[in-house]
């Protein structure tokens, strides 16, 4: 549900695959009130997650509108190649679950239309994150609606923390060294801080967080790399990095080989005393039945660098309109009432976001839920609301989704492992990341 494969086709087969696709046309309008004309069924397809959920919603959705939905789903690792076949193949399809990271690549294609030009949806914005609005826009244009976001929060183990005699968590990345040195000195922790740095879908979350919070970008406005300029924050970050593995041993040098599975199993198993995680994951880190830790774990902001902030990265998935029901007025209209009903509020309501939380935790992007007494009382029986509520207000869409996001990601994640295990210095090692990434951007 939450994560998966986060590169994208590479450029040489994004063009191949996309070749004479069509371009989508955008439609104004929907008709409130008018009930869908027999046989115009449309087709919904989302990844296998809280399905009976979707379900229901879509039940309720049909017995409202006279719109009929066929619903089909299949799981994540396999949904995103399975969606690029049915866009290619010309499946009939209406609406879809989509990434943030497939946004580039599926607008370019032609295969997704964007919604802005209906009001009914447009409105939604007023009430959404930030961060999460943004991470639905390309090229100026907007192509969905959220159901579900998150960001990468900072963990830790307050019994840990009160054993080590500090009474507040961190504040600064400094300050981090400054506690871990102390766990590891009174044998508390031998790594107390939990990074997984592993080659896998979750890396660019975990470097966009160091870069971010040390008041950095990794591109700028244009999508140019900015990410070598040693005061745009990265080479900061990868270097805090180096010296907590390398220097002050606070972080094993065995996390470029831990994924962030695999590193919520060691945090939850009470290794370790601060851990970077997704902040869905908060829930399992105080379930006595999946931690040897619940009950002890809460949430800080995240940490800043010396000329940084608590700033986070954010992601998010969106309801989408095909360039298929876009073609057609009717189509069109009938399917932004699904991403309406989905997306923005049913009856007065946003009430899937709620049912999707309730029902297996997963955030929402529009901030009135945060007021909804269901809602906090759920977050209040495993963590802090108005801590998760002002992380949440901080946290930044990833500045490096585009359609060669996929080729240059992998080099990026070397060049940073590289120099963690001390093979590069901080400034080559990004050197190197910023000069593929602008090859990519002027080749694309």
């Amino acid at each position: 549900m939450f994560k998966g494969v986060k590169a994208g086709l590479g450029r040489r087969d994004f063009l191949k695959t996309s070749a004479g696709a069509a371009g989508a046309l955008m439609l104004p309008g929907v008709l409130r009130g008018a009930r869908a004309q027999a046989g115009a069924t449309l087709n919904l397809h989302t990844w296998s997650a809280a399905v009976d959920t979707v379900q229901s919603h879509l039940n309720a959705f049909t017995k409202e509108t006279g719109i009929a939905v066929n619903y089909g789903n299949s799981p994540w690792a396999q949904y995103r190649e399975g969606m690029v076949a049915k866009f290619v193949g010309g499946a009939p399809l209406d609406s879809m679950w989509v990434s943030d990271s497939w946004l580039p690549e599926w607008a370019e294609a032609g295969w997704i239309a964007p919604i802005d030009e209906f009001d009914s949806l447009m409105q939604y914005n007023a009430d959404a994150d930030q961060f999460s609005t943004d991470s639905m826009v390309y090229n100026g244009r907007q192509y969905g609606l959220t159901y579900y976001t998150d960001y990468m929060a900072f963990l830790y183990d307050e019994e840990k923390l009160k054993q080590a005699g500090f009474d507040a968590p961190p504040a600064s990345w400094d300050e981090v060294v400054e506690q871990s040195l102390v766990m590891k000195e009174k044998g508390i922790s031998e790594f107390p801080m939990m990074l997984a740095m592993a080659q896998e879908s979750w890396l660019i979350e975990f470097i966009s967080t160091l870069v971010f919070s040390h008041g950095g970008r990794l591109t700028d406005e244009n999508g140019d790399a900015i990410m070598q300029d040693p005061k745009a924050g990265a080479v900061e970050a990868l270097q805090w990095v180096m010296d907590a593995v390398q220097k002050h041993k606070i972080i094993s040098p065995a996390c470029v080989e831990t994924g962030e599975l695999s590193g919520l199993k060691a945090f939850a198993s009470g290794n370790h005393a601060f851990a970077m995680v997704a902040k869905y994951r908060l829930r399992m880190m105080n379930d006595p039945e999946q931690s040897q830790i619940a009950g002890r774990v809460r949430q800080a902001l995240m940490p800043m660098g010396k000329n940084g902030s608590h700033a986070t990265v954010g992601w998010m998935r969106f309801h989408g309109m095909s360039a298929q029901a876009a073609q057609d007025k009717a189509r069109a209209e009938n399917t932004a009432k699904l991403i309406e009903w989905f997306g923005g509020k049913a009856n007065g309501a946003y009430t899937f976001q709620k049912l999707l939380f309730l029902d297996i935790g997963a955030g929402f992007g529009v901030k009135p839920l945060f007021d909804d007494p269901d809602v906090r009382a759920s977050y209040d029986s495993y963590g802090d609301v108005s801590m998760i509520q002002a992380q949440q207000a901080l946290a930044q869409k990833k500045d490096v989704i585009t359609p060669w996001f996929g080729e240059w990601n992998e080099t990026n994640g070397s060049a940073w492992q590289s120099a963690i295990l001390g093979n590069s210095d901080a400034a080559a090692a990004i050197g190197k990341s910023a000069a593929l990434w602008n090859e990519l951007k002027e080749s694309y």
